[in-house]
This record gives structure tokens, sequence and C-alpha cells, in this order.
């Protein structure tokens, strides 16, 4: 299974491989900003859509993402996203007529471009760190939450990054989480893994998984003026 990812700003993104691939632009942490992007099949969001969780602010970013031209785009929350949590998610589900899915601990099958009919999990959790959404402080909560990814899982999308992957602060600490480290030794269907949340680590990296490639996006923007595309051969 052949994959490749690249670094790209908005207007410089190499040509679409073409039939028998399908490109994924992977974003996270927008904290409703409006952003220029790639043209692309699958546009994944891995979490904080608002900056303190507003209704207009989310309306903000929901409004751009439906303004957007993917066949698919793919939405997970992350903790800064406190009115997704509380009163929202009815909304933000309604917009599968349009394209536009939102995930919360919970699977989809969707059918890209070419054809192919991929199988993606999004969580929007995270470790506890400040007041916010869909965190827990324990690595038992953090066991029971990630337990729920299915195995044949192809695309991951989680707002936390595991431990010790693109999860370094500024002051040098990992802060990914463990439970969900774990898990993904587990996923040996996923090839790739979209998280955000830790700005200052954005980027990608590509692991060797049983001898099948996982490429693993942390896609924050708000520090980066790249957006990582990443193409996968169907």
């Amino acid at each position: 299974m052949e994959t490749r990812h690249v670094d790209s700003r908005p207007n410089e993104a190499p040509p679409h491989p073409g039939s028998g691939w399908t490109r994924f632009v992977c974003i996270s942490d927008t904290h409703s900003g409006i952003f220029r992007l790639p043209p692309g099949d699958v546009l994944l969001h891995a979490g904080d859509l608002s900056s303190y969780g507003a209704l207009p602010q989310l309306t903000r970013t929901v409004d751009w993402l439906k303004s957007l031209e993917y066949p698919v785009k793919i939405m997970i929350a992350g903790n800064h996203d406190a009115r997704l949590w509380l009163q929202t998610r009815a909304t933000v589900r309604s917009l599968a007529s349009v394209g536009l899915y939102y995930l919360e601990h919970e699977s989809l099958h969707f059918t890209a471009p070419s054809g192919r009919v991929w199988k993606v999990y999004g969580s929007p959790a995270a470790p506890v760190h400040i007041e916010g959404a869909f965190q827990y402080a324990s690595s038992a909560e953090a066991k029971a939450i990630y337990q729920r990814i299915p195995e044949d899982t192809e695309i991951l999308i989680t707002h936390t990054p595991p431990y010790r992957t693109l999860d370094k602060t500024r002051k040098g600490k990992h802060v990914g989480c463990q439970a969900l480290s774990s898990r993904l030794k587990r996923l040996r269907h996923c090839r790739l893994h979209v998280f955000g949340h830790i700005h200052e680590d954005a980027g990608a990296r590509v692991d060797d998984v049983e001898g099948t490639h996982r490429i693993s996006v942390n896609a924050a923007v708000p520090l980066s003026d790249k957006i990582v595309i990443v193409d996968m051969r169907d």
C-alpha cells in the first residue's frame, strides 16, 4: 500500500497523483480562523474549531468548512469546543447532506471520488490540561475511550497526539497520550493518523507498522505556513 505526504504552501501543492489515489488535506486547531487550503479529495479537521467555544466562533468555522469545495469533509471537536460538547451536536450532524461530517467517538465509512470506501474513526478526547471539553483525567478513562476504536480503522482522527509522536511542547516535554499510543500498536490497518492540539510540533512523519507505512500528522495550523497533504493509493 503506497502513501506519500508533503508539507505544502496552498499555492505550491504538487499535482494530484491521478486515478487510483485519494488526496487528504489535513488541518487542525484553526480556532475560528479562515485559511487558504490546497485542493484535494477529502478534508480532515482534527478539532479546536473555535477559540473559546462561543457559538459565533463555531458558526464562522462551520460556514467556512461548508463553503470549501472538497467532496468529503470530516471534522471532530477539541478541548476548546465547549459549545459542541454542550449544545450544538444536532446542528453539525445535520450537515452530512452537504458533505460535512462530524464524528464524536464514532466511525464513518465514506466513498472517495475514486470510488474507494475508507473507514475512518474520530475522537475529540484529550488529557485534561486546562478547563475545557472532551477531556479525561485518568489512564482508565483514556483506555476506555480508545478501546472503542475499531481494529479495522484505516484513518484515525484524534485531537490529542499519541505519546512521543509530534507531541513536544516548546518546553521540550512530551504531552501526548500513552493510552492512545498503546492502542495504535494494535491498529494494524491504520494508514493515516491525524491530530493536533500541540501547535508547536506540527508536521508529519512516517512509521513502519508491520511492513506497512503509517503517516502521523500533527495538522495544527496556527504556527505553520504549510498544510500537510497525504496521498494514499486506493
